[in-house]
């Protein structure tokens, strides 16, 4: 099936796990009147917890998926942000998800979308080095620092995806 020219924003996370909620945080910048004014008429934002199923209905049939998700490798520099841009089996080659909170998450989504013919077209992927994900509200200094610089860089992917538009739709 040709993929649909629509784009879709996941925040991977949990918000109630300190910095693993940076992907919702992202998405919530994203979607506040500023931002959300200049996104791509197609563009949806989305919360997810990670669950592979959810993953794949949200970025089923769709052209760009751009993926936040906090990751907390052994020697974390919190703040730093890694990209992937790539085919969806591209990303997955290069170890996406090695580091996840999720016990299932993007990995495991990115495998079964393979198998059953269910990926975007196109993946770009944001991994943010977490320092906390305990039990508790509210990112760490260095991860919430880096959010309005990740939202930017994000919002130049979608410009240029499709340019801007004057309105964009949020999911939650």
């Amino acid at each position: 099936m040709k993929p649909l020219a629509r784009t879709v924003v996941i925040g991977i996370g949990n918000e109630f796990r300190r910095d693993d909620g940076v992907g919702w945080a992202v998405v919530a910048l994203l979607g506040e009147q500023g931002m959300r004014c200049r996104l791509p008429v197609d563009t949806v934002l989305a919360r997810s917890d990670g669950e592979p199923g959810r993953l794949i209905a949200l970025w089923e049939n769709v052209g760009l998926a751009v993926v936040v998700d906090a990751c907390f490798p052994p020697s974390a520099r919190p703040g730093r942000t890694a990209r992937w841009c790539d085919d969806p089996a591209g990303v997955l080659r290069a170890g996406a998800g090695r580091h996840s909170t999720h016990g299932l998450g993007l990995a495991e989504a990115l495998r079964l979308g393979e198998s059953i013919g269910s990926l975007p077209h196109r993946l770009v992927l944001y991994a943010v080095e977490g320092a906390d994900h305990s039990p508790g509200l509210g990112l760490t200094p260095e991860v919430a620092h880096a959010v309005p610089r990740l939202a930017r860089r994000i919002m130049a992917d979608l410009e240029e995806r499709g340019g801007p538009s004057s309105s964009g739709h949020h999911a939650g």
